[in-house]
């Protein structure tokens, strides 16, 4: 692949290490971030303007759909006809919806690709893409997703990345709930935890949640849990995913009950009570301290 130019609009906990990955793989990467962040290998720049001008390919990591918005619409502005411009941020379809229409009528590319696999996952290059956009638009930032993660699905058109991606935070928020309300059941019923693990991780119950993530201390792989919950994935992000979820099964009028009452409870937990900076699989000590009313 020869070597492009990139602009990397977003440069926190995400965006530094895919702007440096994309860096090391022999890229000319320029980067721009509101907090002055930087990141390895990636030239720093003042300003949006100067970060995608004559850039071949633009990619933003920003935290909600109406900074994605705002910084689309200046970006659009200054970038070359026929660049490619990938939204890796995690946001309402609509949002990623506008930002390609935008962009496509400015004689440009789009991509949304919002991904999965955390902050491990984007230093370590093992990122999971969804993206949606045209046949074109994703071949040409397929070769990208290569270098930053370890798998690309093209799920569609314009918004499908941000569909699939909702979608599969609702299955994880729900899971990890239920993964978590059983360890405290087991814990009442006087069944050791470890037990609890052999069984459910190799029969029916099995999940991400219990077999890759499981959310008590020293039970199944490394995990959070093992970390005092310091988060791998927030449950304040969580909250967001979740919240993105019921808002489009709005738009679309889906009946979605278990989402709903799983954005209640992350609601509750990060608003309420002692959630906020801990990572979202510690519902398990919540649970745990918690009686049934």
């Amino acid at each position: 692949m020869s070597t492009l130019t990139i602009g990397f609009i977003g440069l926190g906990n995400m965006g530094a290490p895919m702007a440096a990955n994309l860096a090391k793989a022999g890229h000319s990467v320029r980067g721009f971030d509101v907090a002055g962040t930087t990141a390895d290998g990636v030239t720093q720049t003042k300003d949006i303007a100067g970060c995608v001008s004559g850039a071949d390919v633009v990619i933003t990591m920003l935290p909600n759909g109406s900074i994605l918005r705002q910084v689309a619409a200046e970006a659009i502005q200054h970038m070359k006809v026929g660049a490619l411009f990938i939204d890796c941020s995690t946001v309402d379809v609509e949002s990623a919806r506008n930002t390609a229409e935008a962009a496509e009528n400015a004689g440009l590319l789009a991509v949304d690709a919002p991904v999965s696999g955390g902050i491990g996952g984007a230093a370590a290059g093992t990122l999971t893409f969804m993206a949606g956009g045209s046949a074109a638009a994703f071949a040409k930032a397929e070769p990208l997703f290569d270098i930053m993660g370890q798998k690309a699905v093209h799920c569609g058109d314009a918004g499908a990345g941000q569909a699939a991606k909702i979608c599969n935070n609702m299955i994880l928020g729900a899971t990890m709930i239920a993964t978590c309300e059983a360890f405290a059941l087991a814990d009442k019923l006087g069944l050791d935890r470890q037990k609890m693990f052999d069984v459910v991780s190799t029969s029916s119950g099995y999940s991400w949640s219990m077999n890759a993530y499981c959310p008590a201390p020293g039970v199944g792989p490394e995990s959070p849990a093992d970390n005092d919950y310091k988060p791998g994935f927030a449950a304040e992000l969580m909250l967001k995913d979740l919240g993105l979820s019921q808002q489009a099964a709005e738009l679309v009028d889906a009946d979605t009950p278990m989402g709903a009452r799983a954005l209640e409870l992350y609601r509750q937990f990060v608003e309420e009570e002692d959630g906020k900076g801990r990572d979202f699989s510690a519902m398990l000590p919540r649970f745990a301290a918690r009686g049934r009313d």
